[in-house]
């Protein structure tokens, strides 16, 4: 007699293979085991009729329990972070572990991996930030860390405590191509972002609303091309994240055109705000950086991911409390300057993605999936993640496409105390979610327990 397996979800409508159809899924311990119709009975079951069953949200860049280059903490720990993706549709996360100068690169790994052992809800890996490497850095632990399955490398262009310099760069990306690693860039020029700024504090005008020219658009422009250029010198693959530009996107595709191994993400905030935003009231909780841009801009980027010159949507997670210990570290009249940058996102990003890509019929369903999911594992060597597959991780998300949520001013489930998109409106929301094939979350209800959560390795 056959064994049963331990859970089959019934009668969905299934996205695998990149095709909607609708089947069942077997599971059995922590995999899919069958994808098909009519499958023998398991000793659980959930009626998924009505519902969309999708692979689990994989969130790629996300800040979670990070401290910044400026010694600030961020709000969410690896439990409220996990939590609040469970609560999303996210069952992998891809946070940092973020070295600062003067760090051995191996140890700040390992303290990343103590506290997301300790807290995380779902599975997870690490892009290791690199901001120093002298002695033993990129000579010994680089590579030894790269061997282990940490094939993710982030380096900052501008920012005065972590950025590297292009020498450092070039060497980076050297030992990158050599190790089989992947190089990300936070890419905006230093040298105008420092030039714009001083300029602007010296007219005084130091306001939330002044972030946006402080970080003017040719910043981006400048880096991304200079990064796919030193791609191309050393026969690195890179990923540029969060590109907010029409300009940015261009670059990259016409370096795709030359051959380059590049790749690209973007954000919500990018695709559903604008530069205007700053100008409202407590506008720091909509400072990131880049800055928002302009309606065409947002055009811009969703030709791009139509054409797959973006390949990515992730939420750019970067928590920080409305608070003396979250934005306003230095003072409520704090410049522009000295705010904290960055928004929560990780609960948000698969709903608005869904209403947008889903519900309003743009692009559809299967790149809704390849976006927020399938793709964000295969760039990163995820290979048991983002997929509705025999083999597979289950890691599984189930959809009510019906139901409607208005975001509200704090309701989200991280330690942020806001929602950026407060008073948005979503069609589509995720009511059960399975990680490792266990129910985590069903009808608002949180199911997991901390430290449940498995290092992944990138399998390159």
């Amino acid at each position: 007699m056959t064994q049963k397996a331990d859970l089959v979800i019934r009668a969905g409508e299934v996205v695998s293979d990149g095709v909607l159809r609708k089947a069942d899924i077997a599971i059995t311990d922590d995999r899919i085991t069958r994808v098909g119709p009519d499958l023998p009975g398991g000793l659980e079951e959930i009626d998924a009729t009505g519902h969309l069953v999708l692979p689990g949200g994989v969130d790629t860049h996300c800040h979670i329990e990070q401290v910044s280059g400026a010694g600030l903490l961020n709000a969410d720990t690896f439990e409220s972070a996990t939590r609040s993706a469970i609560f999303g549709g996210t069952t992998t996360v891809v946070s940092f572990a973020a070295q600062h100068p003067g760090q051995r690169i191996r140890d700040v790994v390992a303290d990343y991996a103590h506290l997301a052992r300790r807290g995380a809800l779902v599975d997870y890996a690490f892009h290791m930030i690199v901001a120093d490497i002298s002695g033993e850095n990129l000579a010994r632990d680089i590579p030894d860390l790269i061997a282990k399955g940490h094939r993710s490398i982030k380096i900052f262009t501008t920012y005065d405590k972590v950025r590297l310099d292009d020498h450092a760069i070039l060497d980076v990306l050297t030992k990158a191509r050599e190790a089989g690693a992947l190089v990300c860039f936070h890419a905006e020029n230093d040298g105008l972002i420092r030039h714009m700024t001083a300029r602007l504090l010296a007219d005084g005008k130091t306001a939330p609303r002044y972030h946006a020219q402080s970080h003017p658009r040719e910043a981006e422009i400048e880096a991304i091309a200079r990064m796919c250029r030193f791609a191309e010198f050393t026969g690195a693959a890179i990923m540029i994240f969060h590109v907010s530009t029409r300009e940015g996107a261009e670059v990259i595709r016409a370096a795709r055109r030359r051959g380059i191994s590049v790749q690209a993400e973007t954000c919500p905030h990018y695709l559903f705000m604008t530069g205007d935003i700053l100008g409202q009231d407590r506008a720091a909780r909509f400072m990131c950086s880049p800055p928002q841009r302009e309606p065409d801009d947002q055009n811009a980027l969703w030709e791009a991911i139509e054409d797959r010159t973006i390949g990515l949507v992730t939420s750019d997670h970067a928590p920080y409390r409305m608070d003396g210990d979250g934005k306003f570290a230095n003072g409520k009249d704090a410049p522009f300057n000295r705010i904290a940058n960055g928004m929560p996102g990780l609960e948000t990003r698969l709903p608005l993605m869904f209403n947008a890509m889903v519900t309003t019929g743009r692009l559809g369903l299967e790149k809704f999936v390849e976006l927020t999911a399938t793709a964000p594992a295969r760039a990163f060597g995820l290979t048991c993640k983002g997929e509705i597959a025999e083999g597979f991780d289950a890691d599984i998300a189930i959809w009510d496409p019906e139901a409607v949520y208005t975001y509200g001013d704090n309701d989200l489930h991280d330690n942020v105390g806001y929602n950026p998109f407060a008073g948005t409106t979503v069609k589509g929301m995720p009511v059960q979610v399975i990680s490792q094939g266990v129910v985590v979350l069903r009808d608002g209800e949180m199911l997991g327990a901390p430290g449940r959560g498995r290092h992944i390795a990138m399998n390159r």
